[in-house]
C-alpha cells in the first residue's frame, strides 16, 4: 500500500466548518467521514493524534477520541499500535450510501421526556464500544448463530454474570442455573407460567411495581404494606401465612426506595422456608449505588435454594438490548426451560455473544462508572430544581428515581397530567398502591437526560404550570 501522509498543521483546512448543532464528537467524525468518501483523505492517511487535531480544531480531547472510535467501529479507520490511526485501506463498499449518523437519542422526541422512568443513560463511547463488538461477531459470526441453541441462553454470557453478580451483589450462582430472558417482564412471566398455577396466593409490595402485578395478574395478589424498613413481613404472614410465593425489590424498594432491613430479610427467609414458599427478589437497578458499594442481595443470604433472583441490563445499558436474566434454584429449572422451548425455543444469542465480550473485556465496568457519575448529577440537579420551586424532594443513595410527597388533599394524578403537557415526565405514586395511599406524591425519573434538560423541564413546569404550582405550594 502507498504511504500516504497529510501535515498535521493542514488538518483543520481539510476539516471543514462544524456543525454547531448536536455534539462535537457526531460533527467532528462526520465532516472525517465525508473527507473520506470524497477522496479527499486518501486510504492509509493517517489521522493527526487526538491532541493536536482537538488544539487545531479548538474541541476537547475527548470529542476527538470518541470521534476516532467511531470511525474505527464503522470501518473508515483503523487503530495501528506504535502508529496512531489511519484511514482504512478498504472503505466500505457501501459507505456513500449510509444514512448520517443517528441524533443523540436523549433529544429524540420520541425517547421520552426528562423525568420519565425507565430511561437508560446514553454513554457515546460505550455505544461505540458495543457497535465495533457487534461488527466483528457479524463479520465472522461463529457456527453456533447458524443452530438452535441452549433454551438458557449464551453460555459465554451466563458465566460473565455469574462471575460478574459474585462480585458486585454477593450473588452465589453457577452459569448453568441462569436463564437469560426478554427483560425482567420476561423473566416475571416465565415464573408466572412456569413456577406458579392461576390463583395461588402471592404476595406483592403495597405499593409496588404495577408491572409485576400485570405479571402475576393469574395469581391471587396479597397486598403487603411497605414502610420505612421495607417490606412488612409480620404483615404479610398474618395475611396469607401459606402463600406460594413473595415477589420484592428488597435492594431500593419500587417506588419508596427504602431497602430492606437485616431483621426482616432473615424473617423473610425464614417464612420461606417453613412456608415451602418461593421469593422472587427483583434487583432491577442495584448497580446504581450513590453512596458506598451496592448493597449485597437477598439471595446471597439464602442457604435453602427459596429465592428466585432476576436483574436486566435495560437499566444499565439499554432496554432495547430486551436482555435480562433470572437464577433459578435447581428444582426451576425443568419447568422453566421447558416452557422457555416451548414458547420461543431460546433467547437471540447474536446480542447475547456481544454483551459477554463487552463484560469480559471491562467495557461494561467502566462504563457503569461513567454512567453512574451522569446520573448522580442528574439527580442533584433535578432535587435542587425541585426545591427552589417548592416541592421538597430528597435525593436518593440508590437507584434513577426519587418521591416528591405532596402535601394532604393534592391530586397526584392531575398533577402528573400537568406536569406531562408541559414537557416534565412524572408518574402519579396513588395508582401504585392497591390500597388506600396515605399520601399522595409524584415519582419522577433522573436519568437519560442532561442535569440541564432537567432542571429546565423541572422549572418550566413549576413556575408556568398553573394549577400545578399553586397545588404545591398552598396544598389545594
Amino acid at each position: 500500500m502507498k504511504k500516504n501522509q497529510t501535515n498535521f498543521s493542514d488538518w483543520p483546512a481539510l476539516v471543514p466548518a462544524l456543525d454547531r448543532a448536536g455534539p462535537r464528537h457526531r460533527a467532528l467524525y462526520a465532516a472525517i467521514r465525508a473527507g473520506i468518501l470524497s477522496g479527499a483523505l486518501p486510504a492509509g492517511a493517517r489521522l493527526p493524534p487526538s491532541r493536536v487535531l482537538a488544539a487545531g480544531l479548538g474541541l476537547s480531547r475527548g470529542a476527538v477520541v470518541t470521534a476516532y472510535d467511531m470511525l474505527v467501529a464503522d470501518g473508515f479507520a483503523e487503530a495501528r499500535v506504535g502508529s496512531g490511526t489511519h484511514v482504512a485501506g478498504q472503505v466500505p463498499r457501501v459507505a456513500a450510501d449510509l444514512p448520517a449518523p443517528p441524533a443523540d437519542p436523549a433529544h429524540d422526541p420520541d425517547y421520552g421526556l426528562p423525568g420519565d422512568l425507565g430511561l437508560a443513560t446514553v454513554e457515546p463511547r460505550s455505544l461505540q464500544q458495543f457497535r465495533a463488538i457487534l461488527h466483528r461477531q457479524m463479520a465472522r459470526p461463529p457456527r453456533a448463530q447458524f443452530a438452535y441453541g441452549d433454551a438458557r441462553g449464551d453460555a459465554g454470557l451466563r458465566g460473565e454474570i455469574a462471575a460478574w453478580l459474585a462480585l458486585s451483589r454477593g450473588v452465589k450462582a453457577h452459569p448453568d442455573q441462569i436463564v437469560l430472558t426478554a427483560g425482567t417482564q420476561g423473566a416475571l412471566d416465565l415464573i408466572a407460567r412456569a413456577v406458579l398455577r392461576p390463583g395461588m396466593p402471592v404476595w406483592i409490595e403495597d405499593p409496588g411495581y404495577p408491572m409485576a402485578r400485570a405479571a402475576f395478574c393469574a395469581q391471587q395478589l396479597v397486598p403487603v404494606p411497605v414502610d420505612g424498613q421495607g417490606l412488612d413481613v409480620a404483615a404479610g404472614i398474618a395475611r396469607s401465612p401459606e402463600a406460594a410465593a413473595a415477589y420484592l425489590t428488597p435492594s431500593h424498594q419500587f417506588p419508596t426506595g427504602v431497602v430492606l432491613t437485616m431483621p426482616r430479610r432473615l424473617a423473610l427467609l425464614d417464612w420461606a422456608v417453613g412456608a415451602g414458599a418461593w421469593l422472587i427478589e427483583d434487583d432491577y437497578d442495584s448497580e446504581f449505588r450513590h453512596a458506598g458499594q451496592p448493597l449485597a442481595a437477598l439471595q446471597g443470604m439464602d442457604g435453602a435454594g427459596r429465592v428466585i433472583y432476576v436483574g436486566t441490563f435495560s437499566k444499565t445499558l439499554m432496554p432495547g438490548l430486551r436482555l435480562g436474566y433470572m437464577i433459578l434454584p435447581e428444582p426451576l429449572l425443568a419447568p422453566v426451560l421447558s416452557l422457555r422451548r416451548r414458547a420461543d425455543r431460546y433467547p437471540p444469542t447474536l446480542a447475547e455473544a456481544a454483551l459477554a465480550e463487552f463484560l469480559r473485556d471491562g467495557h461494561f465496568a467502566a462504563h457503569l462508572r461513567r454512567a453512574r457519575r451522569s446520573t448522580l448529577a442528574a439527580r442533584d440537579a433535578l432535587v435542587a430544581a425541585l426545591h427552589a420551586g417548592g416541592l421538597q424532594a430528597v435525593a436518593p443513595d440508590q437507584g434513577l428515581h426519587l418521591v416528591a410527597p405532596l402535601p394532604e388533599g393534592c391530586d397526584d394524578r392531575a398533577m402528573a397530567r400537568a406536569a406531562r403537557a408541559s414537557g416534565f415526565g412524572t408518574r402519579a405514586l396513588s395508582p401504585m398502591y392497591l390500597g388506600s395511599c396515605p399520601r399522595p406524591g409524584l415519582v419522577i425519573g433522573f436519568s437519560g437526560h442532561t442535569p440541564d434538560a432537567l432542571q429546565s423541564a423541572a422549572r418550566r413546569w413549576l413556575t408556568d404550570g398553573g394549577i400545578c404550582t399553586i397545588s404545591v405550594r398552598s396544598g389545594h
